[in-house]
């Protein structure tokens, strides 16, 4: 994925706006669990209006003992029906009522008194560490909920399953879209890179729909529950619930020239956190070439600064977030202690009663607190942005998609030919140049050349795996490309030079290709490609794992089984890059004659060095700088003098 080198860091307000609305529509297979989200935030929000009353009743009843008609200011409905039930009724009474009551808050939302501190919330996060990956890995697993008690417990329960099945869809979503990529776009990418995009970027949908969706309108909610209760209770002096609403603009206002800063370190976090991950993930691919070649100290290196200059980022992204927020606290101090003067004003004046002032301190905080999540709202979305940009971007890729007329192609039975070929790599390089060739059903036909002369690439063009850039493939007469490419790849089986086996059983990687082969199917092809032997040799035969990359197993093993799995297809082509390169002699000669048998009534073509593989093929095409020099069988192009292939076979033999 070279093309990622272009992808831009700085993201622009309109960019940002449009990742949030393309975030949303992953979400929407969501929207009726994220309806039951919003209905137990409400739920949960109800019994805040009713948390400060019983603190208010013995503050005024029975400390103070101020009839509840004598009260300055009066009780909302709501209210006044309890407060006169227990006027008249012994301290002791009223005492054990206001407890009753706060015991019951206590057991359904976790809430009691009239401050936050004894006001309980459910949540879970992940333990994390001072960087990107490992915070936004809690975004992946977080649950939560605005209450506690039984209604926190049942919120943060569903909330948990809610944030992973999300980014379950999400993540799946990109790994199937990395899945359909041409084979073409992973040759300069760093797969490193591309695990933190699945791993740590896509955690981003999390945060970003839950503060879209919960925050605006629980917010709304608070505010124009609490300040319609203040309202009841303080209607003749408007300061106090209006002077509430200014928070929120305070906040925003004092935030947003901070949003810029804040996208482009959330940016470069995710970047160097991706660097780190590449560092990792390409030291332990290579760490026998590391050890062999003594650099562990230079890879160490490589790995500290990338991991320092990961923390290093993470760092500004939190200086950006802390400056912003004392811009925003300090005005917002200054206005609270405006507000809370005035209220103090009004108990010394006797316009207001102690309790009243409980009252004020507990639905003002609500209040300011609702304001403050509206406010740094857009603030707080900047930080989703970058991850949600990195996984749009590749998920953005042009993808392989078949023609709309497309059909599947029916088994070849004669021939594949290339006509007035070329191709083209996205980044201008020029692979294959003007090639006319041939293969046919039968026969093996052999690609020789010198190392980067195009082979690989030819034979890719040859099974469809790449589409030309100019020219046609012709399978049977029939161009390939009218043809869908998963019924072309299912006619196909292709051994690749590099081994490509999975952490499971040898049965299981045999089976890769043909879930449903059966085990004289797969013994059958194992003892064509020289396999069975070895794999009855193993601890468990062929349920025996063979770890990451089939690390348990030799060069030539894993070479043979590659092999075998092909043969285990039983495809119409069959296509081998290099097949006997770690291949002892006899094993060699097997294998040639296994393909010969195979060739009988299949197309095969062969990548090959070695002199006596080549020679075994019908037909040999050996290419030079993406062109075909010359064609023939061993005996015709053998036979040139000062020929392409001649000089190639002396050049062998002399060495």
């Amino acid at each position: 994925m070279s093309a990622l080198t272009g992808e831009s860091v700085d993201l622009g307000v309109g960019q940002t706006l449009g990742l949030l609305r393309r975030a949303m529509r992953y979400a929407e297979p969501f929207r009726g669990r994220f309806a039951v989200k919003l209905g137990l935030g409400f739920l949960s929000l109800i019994p805040l209006v009713l948390l400060p009353w019983p603190v208010k009743i013995l503050v005024d009843q029975v400390i103070q003992g101020i009839p509840v008609g004598e009260a300055p200011l009066p009780y909302p409905f709501f209210i006044e029906p309890l407060a006169h039930a227990l006027e008249g009724l012994p301290a002791a009474e009223v005492v054990a009522w206001a407890i009753g009551l706060q015991v019951l808050l206590l057991f359904a939302v976790g809430a009691i008194g009239t401050s936050s501190r004894e006001r309980d919330v459910a949540e879970g996060y992940l333990s994390s560490g001072e960087d990107t990956a490992t915070r936004t890995e809690n975004q992946a697993n977080a649950g939560f909920s605005l209450a506690g008690g039984l209604l926190g417990y049942l919120d943060f329960r569903f909330t948990l399953r809610l944030t992973q099945a999300l980014n379950h869809h999400y993540r799946s979503s990109l790994f199937e879209r990395i899945q359909s990529l041409p084979m073409s776009a992973f040759d300069d990418e760093r797969i490193g890179d591309a695990i933190y995009r699945v791993m740590y970027d896509t955690p981003a949908i999390t945060t970003g729909v839950y503060r879209i969706l919960l925050t605006p309108i629980l917010s709304v909610f608070t505010l124009a529950m609490t300040v319609w209760v203040l309202w009841l209770g303080f209607g003749d002096h408007p300061t106090i619930w209006l002077a509430t609403f200014a928070f929120g603009p305070l906040v925003l206002l004092a935030t947003l020239p901070f949003t810029g800063a804040l996208r482009r370190s959330a940016a470069r976090s995710r970047f160097t956190g991706s660097s780190t991950t590449t560092t990792v993930e390409e030291g332990m691919a290579n760490v026998l070439a590391v050890q062999s070649l003594g650099g562990e100290s230079r890879e160490r290196q490589r790995f500290d600064r990338d991991s320092w200059t990961s923390f290093s980022e993470y760092r500004g992204l939190v200086r950006v977030v802390l400056l912003a927020a004392l811009c925003a606290f300090l005005p917002a101090l200054l206005l609270f202690s405006y507000v809370f003067l005035y209220a103090v004003d009004l108990v010394i004046d006797g316009k207001a009663t102690p309790g009243d002032f409980v009252l004020f301190l507990t639905y003002t905080s609500i209040v300011i607190g609702a304001c403050i999540e509206l406010g740094l709202l857009w603030f707080n979305l900047q930080t989703s942005a970058p991850g949600l940009s990195r996984v749009f971007f590749l998920m953005d890729m042009p993808r392989e998609v078949d023609p709309p007329a497309a059909v599947a192609l029916p088994p070849v039975r004669r021939d594949i030919r290339l006509e007035g070929v070329h191709f083209r790599f996205p980044d201008g390089t020029e692979a294959i140049r003007g090639v006319d060739l041939t293969a046919e059903v039968g026969r093996i036909s052999a690609l020789v050349g010198p190392a980067g002369a195009g082979k690989t690439t030819l034979a890719s063009l040859l099974c469809g795996y790449l589409s030309p850039t100019s020219g046609r493939v012709l399978a049977d007469g029939r161009d390939l490309a009218g043809f869908r490419r998963a019924s072309v790849r299912d006619r196909i089986a292709f051994v690749f030079q590099e081994t490509q086996l999975f952490d499971d059983t040898v049965l299981a990687n045999l089976r890769m290709g043909k879930p449903d082969a059966s085990e004289t199917e797969i013994r059958r092809a194992a003892e064509l490609a020289g396999a069975d032997a070895f794999i009855r040799a193993l601890p468990e035969g062929y349920q025996t794992r063979l770890g990451r990359g089939g690390g348990k197993l030799s060069v030539g093993q894993k070479q043979r089984l590659s092999i075998a799995r092909a043969l285990v297809r039983d495809a119409d082509v069959l296509v081998l890059d290099e097949p006997t390169s770690a291949l002892d002699p006899q094993t060699e000669r097997d294998l040639v004659a296994a393909l010969r048998r195979a060739s009988r009534d299949r197309l095969v073509v062969v990548i090959a060095h070695r002199l006596s593989t080549v020679r075994a093929a019908d037909r040999i095409h050996f290419l030079e700088e993406g062109r075909i020099r010359e064609s023939g069988s061993h005996e015709e192009l053998m036979a040139r003098q000062g020929g392409a292939y001649r000089r190639f076979v002396e050049l062998q033999t002399s060495g």
